[in-house]
């Protein structure tokens, strides 16, 4: 099952979408639907983020190439973690597929992609174990963790390396069963393949994560766990479109534009 959320007569609307074509739901896939028995097709969708989480969480430091190589540039430890690390991200830096992805007019050249695994919870989860943690999973995204690594470097929070507007497209849907077999990400600048890496090869796979957060805080239904990226991002420029794909989930699609301060 594949849930599209999208703009439908001014008011957000989920739909399923079953090949081109997308049902249009009374409700959503938290809280209960029922099929309105309208149907749009899938170009003619003005689409939005498919879920606005209550708290956006992103792991860090969850794939040991991105560890190392990364780690190479500054100097600091590459020793790959011993327990999952998390994060948090704005809600404000969330857009959807096809959205642009604005590099801000003081933004260095190491601007870059992160594409990563998403998981949206979709039951409550209060110490739960590794067992039991991907039953409060509704389904899984697509997302594209933008970076500015100079302000990464520089600033004693990421608060505007990592959650500046429009640094966090995600999408395009939810797939509720998507096929993780041989799972890849691969990310495209141009239509040109610049990384592809093992999608599950992660130090700490979501049912870790989710156990091991459940312990402290509650995780709630909509509330998205961003899983990590491996590799060394290349740079993004505007006029670049910048493609991550997982195979057996989907393709989150963006064009990287420059800031125009005279019309913000």
């Amino acid at each position: 099952m594949k849930w599209a959320r999208f703009q439908h007569n001014g008011q957000p609307t989920y739909g399923l979408v079953e090949g081109d074509a997308v049902k249009i739901v009374s409700g959503d896939p938290f809280g209960g639907y029922a099929l309105s028995g309208e149907e749009l097709r899938w170009d003619d969708l003005e689409l939005l983020v498919p879920v606005v989480p209550g708290t956006f969480y992103a792991a860090g430091a969850n794939y040991t190439d991105h560890i190392v190589g990364m780690r190479k540039q500054t100097g600091a430890d590459p020793t790959p973690p011993s327990r999952a690390h998390i994060g948090y991200r704005a809600n404000s830096a969330l857009i959807p597929h096809g959205a642009a992805i604005v590099k801000p007019a003081d933004a260095g050249e190491q601007f870059q992609y992160e594409g990563e695994l998403v998981a949206v919870i979709g039951k409550r989860a209060r110490h739960v174990s590794k067992a039991d943690a991907l039953g409060h999973v509704l389904g899984w995204t697509i997302g594209n963790d933008i970076s500015e690594r100079t302000w990464q470097r520089a600033d004693s929070t990421l608060w505007r390396a990592k959650n500046s507007d429009t640094f966090k497209p995600m999408g395009p849907y939810i797939d509720t069963d998507p096929d993780f077999t041989d799972m890849q990400t691969i990310v495209r600048i141009d239509g040109q393949e610049v990384d592809r890496f093992a999608t599950l090869n992660m130090l700490f796979d979501a049912a870790t994560f989710i156990s091991d957060m459940s312990q402290y805080i509650t995780l709630h239904p909509g509330d998205v766990i961003w899983l990590g990226t491996d590799g060394v991002p290349s740079n993004m420029r505007p006029g670049n479109r910048v493609e991550v794909e997982i195979t057996g989930l989907g393709v989150l699609s963006n064009p990287v534009v420059a800031e125009d301060r005279a019309s913000s």
